[in-house]
């Protein structure tokens, strides 16, 4: 058994989606969570400066004696998380390959959309992932970097959010798909406008229940479950406060929690 927490970071709030799931199928763990929100959105950004935020965020976080950590953003997962894993000796989860997992298991057509940021798409991770596993899945993807700041503001379901999501799927549903990947932990904030747009008939993948999955059985097989002799405590940390957060954490979690400001430029 291992009851230090479990480590979870995101450019901004999107990682809460992620960390919902994890609180639902891991009870018993202590989380400490890290919102990059003076920096967001990674998605526009080099792979070398999303590289370097991530290493000073995981620097950060093993400040806090974490026993695992989950890169609940699918820029940093795409592009940087091999970087990490060679850098730092603690077991990484990120949600692409949970999030390929969850594809390969909802197609029927195998026409798939996927959706995410411009450093996520550009990288060609999910589709390289999916044709590994099955060469005949047709992907198609499109960034939509304006979904970021539509849920960092709040705005999930307005006539902006609508008119984005609109001009962004309109492409994708003309080609058939019958899955759709929601490619950013951002996006299930969106998804009623999301899948609103898209269609019933669209089945809409998010990688968070998969990626909590991943994340218990690596505990599990390394015997670092919590004991749940204490009750579990969930801690969270931004490079800037705005009331945003709080307000996000209570749609997402459905409880408020007051984050710390702390200067991440120092590690």
């Amino acid at each position: 058994m291992d009851n230090r927490p479990i480590g979870i970071f995101d450019s901004g709030v999107g990682g809460l989606t992620v960390a919902k799931e994890i609180i639902k199928t891991l009870p018993n763990e202590n989380i400490v969570y890290f919102g990059d929100t003076a920096r967001v959105p990674y998605g526009a950004k080099s792979k070398d400066v999303v590289t370097k935020y991530s290493k000073q965020i995981v620097r950060f976080l093993l400040t806090k004696n974490v026993k695992a950590i989950i890169v609940a953003c699918n820029t940093v997962s795409s592009n940087s998380l091999d970087a990490l894993r060679r850098t730092f000796d603690i077991p990484f989860i990120g949600v692409v390959e949970p999030g390929v997992k969850s594809v390969l298991e909802t197609t029927k057509n195998k026409r798939v959309g996927i959706i995410g940021t411009e450093a996520t798409i550009r990288s060609g991770m999910y589709g390289r992932l999916i044709h590994d596993a099955d060469s005949t899945i047709e992907v198609f993807s499109k960034p939509c970097p304006l979904f970021v700041p539509l849920a960092e503001e709040g705005w999930y379901d307005n006539d902006v959010a609508r008119m984005t999501a609109e001009l962004y799927l309109d492409e994708l549903i003309s080609c058939g798909i019958d899955t759709l990947l929601l490619g950013c932990t951002h996006y299930p904030l969106l998804k009623h406008c999301i899948g609103e747009t898209i269609g019933e008939a669209v089945k809409i993948v998010d990688p968070a229940k998969n990626t909590a999955e991943a994340l218990r059985i690596i505990l599990e097989k390394n015997n670092m479950l919590n004991d749940g002799s204490e009750k579990p405590t969930n801690i969270f940390y931004v490079s800037d406060i705005t009331d945003k957060f709080e307000k996000i954490c209570l749609k997402t979690l459905k409880k408020t929690y007051t984050p710390a400001k702390i200067d991440i430029e120092k590690y």
